[in-house]
């Protein structure tokens, strides 16, 4: 029988497909979100696919008290921590939800771990800690200097994680992510972020004519002027999370791993990409660019390969053809 683990952020995009992923594979889920950014929708649904005993859902907020969770769910073997804000624009213009959000959440967890005995954690964290990339594919050894309120926010939860990992034993997978695209690879379960904020969802929208495509990135010091980016497919990094689970149930060591596919896109690649791959031309439009993107930032993925025995099958072909099928059942998304 598989591990009972706690999911936050559970109803959110990432944290949706993971949760999909791990019923897939046998674990039973305790999934909390506040659903302020996050929808009930696909949890109800995975709940009636795999059943009441397999998914229990809480409707709570990390900043809160939410100690009767635990009260309620024993045996919890280990958290995979996805609730975050995480709009890089949004945090340059409001630092406090972001700092508030993502740290005393994150405190407030590992409080909650410690006082029930939990001992292991995969962290959602993001490339954004590194900022403006000094080398090229970036490492784990590469310096870290944010350049937005998120990626700061997200290297002070890594840092309190890592504390707690020298004073109360935490054990850690702190997985840093780079951009991340598609859907499940059946189309059930996908990005509902209103406004999005992710570049290949935007793009199959605007292919779909669903809505408007417009460019929100910075002119940048690159070949065709776009940002350079890592696109990894939102299944593979949560295949890597089950490889970090396991890894870390199997008595390996804490440390933090980038997620990526080892290779860059420009933003204007990937509308390329995408107008190729649905076979419809869209207007590009430019609007405000957004604050606090680097020039370019790829991964380094040795180490995943290494350690957790880990590499990504999908091509950005592949997260494409996923988000079609998803935004073809749901234009809007879910519903709240």
């Amino acid at each position: 029988m598989k591990n009972k683990i706690l999911v936050t952020g559970a109803g959110g995009y990432i944290g949706s497909i993971a949760t999909y992923l791990f019923l897939q594979k046998g674990y039973e889920v305790v999934a909390i979100d506040n659903f302020s950014t996050g929808y009930k929708q696909p949890l109800e649904l995975l709940k009636n696919k795999f059943g009441e005993y397999k998914l229990k859902i809480y409707e709570a907020d990390l900043k809160n008290n939410f100690s009767g969770v635990f009260k309620n769910e024993k045996n919890i073997q280990a958290v995979i921590h996805y609730a975050a804000s995480c709009i890089v624009d949004e945090s340059m213009s409001k630092p406090g939800k972001y700092f508030k959000n993502n740290i005393l959440s994150t405190l407030n967890l590992l409080e909650n771990m410690t006082a029930n005995k939990i001992s292991n954690l995969v962290f959602s964290s993001t490339s954004a800690v590194y900022g403006e990339a000094k080398s090229i594919p970036v490492d784990e050894n590469h310096p870290n200097n944010p350049v937005s309120v998120y990626g700061e926010s997200k290297l002070m939860a890594e840092k309190m994680i890592q504390w707690y990992g020298k004073t109360k034993d935490i054990r850690y997978s702190i997985l840093r992510y780079f951009n991340v695209c598609g859907a499940s690879d059946d189309g059930l379960i996908g990005d509902s972020k209103k406004p999005s904020s992710l570049l290949v969802q935007n793009a199959v929208r605007g292919a779909l004519n669903i809505e408007s495509f417009y460019l929100t990135c910075p002119k940048v010091d690159t070949p065709d002027k776009t940002p350079i980016r890592d696109y990894i497919n939102v299944v593979d990094l949560n295949e890597a999370h089950l490889a970090a689970l396991d890894y870390l149930l199997n008595k390996g060591k804490s440390g933090i791993i980038n997620l990526g596919t080892g290779t860059g896109n420009s933003v204007l690649e990937i509308v390329n990409k995408v107008q190729e791959v649905t076979g419809t031309k869209f207007d590009v439009k430019k609007t405000t660019p957004r604050k606090g993107d680097p020039a370019r930032l790829n991964a380094s993925i040795e180490k995943a390969k290494r350690v957790l025995g880990w590499e990504p099958k999908r091509t950005i072909e592949d997260s494409v053809k996923s988000l079609v099928k998803w935004y073809k059942l749901h234009p809007l998304g879910w519903d709240n």
